[in-house]
């Protein structure tokens, strides 16, 4: 399954920000992809950070946004997985709506890891965010999330082998550190749970998590340019397990239990 992230700077302004996904959409469908995700709140801006003020995003162009996108969708024949603010009467949740190749909305993933912003603005999630696309079992995973192994060791458990974790995570100081930190997160959950990791990024600000593809093995696949709209497409294949995969597996405390 040929899959992308689409990394872009998103904002408060909805119009500015469905003009750059529905780019991402369409050279997506050139590139034949199959399953297309963008980054943590992409289609609103990451609030406080892109946008000052939760309460002045507009909930109504907000959806009608999302509708056009479930229309790009269909056109292309591709799922998209997008970012964005999702809202239950009073409630609002930092969500991953995921949209079929019919242009429907196949279920959400809600963030579940929530501090600071986050719990100023938004809900938790209680959903396990693990999807069958195309016979693939894919997780998918916001931010702060990628901190706890035990988010990622749900999907281990339940078998997932594709996971996709969505940030806004950039900053106005240009920090290396941080970003090699957050990437040796995400090659930490690859290895221990033998699945393929998929990170994307705003760029925004600069990138203090990377947009990039690592192995079951902790290795990098692909990795996009820092800070530069840019379309990563890897083409995924159930890899290989090998002598030191399965010993992972079957080792595990998980596998030991049963």
């Amino acid at each position: 399954m040929k899959v992308g992230v689409f990394q872009f700077s998103s904002g408060s302004d909805i119009d500015a920000n469905f003009a750059a996904i529905s780019r991402g959409i369409k050279q997506a469908a050139r590139e034949n992809v199959r399953l297309l995700v963008f980054h943590e709140c992409a289609a609103c801006g990451y609030p406080p950070v892109e946008t000052p003020d939760i309460n002045q995003i507009d909930i109504t162009a907000l959806e009608n946004r999302l509708d056009l996108v479930c229309q790009l969708a269909q056109e292309n024949h591709l799922y998209i997985a997008l970012g964005m603010i999702r809202q239950e009467d009073s409630r609002r949740y930092n969500s991953i709506r995921l949209i079929s190749p019919e242009g429907t909305i196949i279920g959400n993933y809600d963030k579940r890891a929530l501090w600071g912003w986050d719990l100023d603005h938004f809900e938790r999630g209680s959903a396990l965010g693990i999807f069958d696309i195309d016979d693939i079992k894919v997780g998918f995973r916001i931010c702060f999330e990628v901190r706890f192994p035990e988010c990622f060791r749900e999907l281990f458990e339940a078998q997932a082998e594709l996971c996709f974790v969505s940030f806004c995570d950039v900053s106005a100081q240009d920090s290396p550190e941080r970003y090699q930190i957050i990437k040796s997160h995400l090659l930490t959950r690859a290895v221990e749970n033998v699945m393929t990791v998929v990170s994307i990024n705003s760029i925004s600000d600069f990138q203090t998590a990377p947009t990039a593809v690592f192995d079951v093995n902790g290795h990098v696949i692909r990795e996009a340019p820092r800070n530069k709209e840019h379309l990563l497409v890897y083409d995924y294949l159930r890899p290989d397990i090998g002598f030191g995969e399965k010993g992972r597996i079957e080792n595990s405390f998980i596998a030991m239990r049963s």
